[in-house]
C-alpha cells in the first residue's frame, strides 16, 4: 500500500500524477470480481477534490454531480486505457469526455496576498479536469501514460521515470508485492 504523503491524503491516493487519471483510480478493485465504489455520495466528492488539490474547501455536491464525476472517471479511464493499448480512442469516450470539457470550469484568480484561488461548483471543478484530461491525451505526455502491471491493479498513472520504465503504480504497494512474489517463487525453485 502506499505510503508516503504525496500518495495518501485522508482516505484517496494520489499515485497517478494527473489528477485526471487519479479520478480514474477511484473505482478502486477494478480488475477484482467486487470493485469498490470510492466515490459512494456527494461527501466523497467533495472531499476528493479537495484532496486532489482542486478545491480548496469542500464545494456542495449535488447526487447529479456524482453521477457526473462517475461518468467522467469512466470515460478518462477508456480513453487512457485505450491509448495504453495502442487502440483507436472510444468514439463514445471522447465525445462525453469533450462535452464535460466545454462546460464551465473552475476559474482561477491571484488573491491579494499573492496566492492562487480557485472557486466554483462541483461541476465546474469536474470540468476543469476534463479539460486537463483533454490536454493530457491530446499531448505527447499521453504517449507516458501506462496501467500498472500488479495482477489485480488497474491503476493508470504518468511514467514520468528517467528510463521510461515505471512499472507500477506504486512502489511501496504493487511493486512491493512483485518483489516479494518473485523473491517466493526463486526460494520454491531453490528448494
Amino acid at each position: 500500500m502506499p505510503n508516503t504523503e504525496a500518495e495518501i491524503r485522508r482516505d484517496f491516493t494520489f499515485l497517478a500524477g494527473h489528477p485526471a487519471l487519479d479520478l480514474s483510480a477511484t473505482l478502486a478493485g477494478r480488475l477484482k470480481p467486487q470493485a469498490r465504489e470510492l466515490l459512494a455520495g456527494p461527501a466523497d466528492v467533495a472531499r476528493w477534490l479537495v484532496q486532489a488539490q482542486l478545491a480548496e474547501a469542500p464545494p456542495p455536491v449535488t447526487a447529479a454531480d456524482v453521477e457526473r464525476a462517475r461518468q467522467l472517471r469512466e470515460c478518462i479511464y477508456a480513453l487512457a486505457l485505450a491509448r495504453v493499448r495502442g487502440e483507436r480512442a472510444p468514439t463514445a469516450a471522447r465525445s462525453q469526455l469533450n462535452a464535460f470539457a466545454a462546460a464551465r470550469s473552475a476559474v482561477p484568480q491571484l488573491a491579494a496576498g499573492g496566492r492562487l484561488s480557485v472557486s466554483g461548483s462541483a461541476r465546474d471543478f469536474l470540468a476543469s479536469v476534463a479539460r486537463g484530461a483533454v490536454r493530457l491525451l491530446g499531448s505527447d505526455q499521453a504517449a507516458s501514460i501506462r496501467q500498472c502491471e500488479g495482477p489485480t491493479c488497474a491503476r493508470l498513472f504518468i511514467d514520468a521515470s528517467r528510463t521510461g520504465e515505471r512499472r507500477w503504480c506504486s512502489m511501496s504497494g504493487c511493486g512491493n508485492k512483485a518483489k516479494v512474489a518473485q523473491f517466493r517463487r526463486r526460494q520454491r525453485q531453490q528448494g
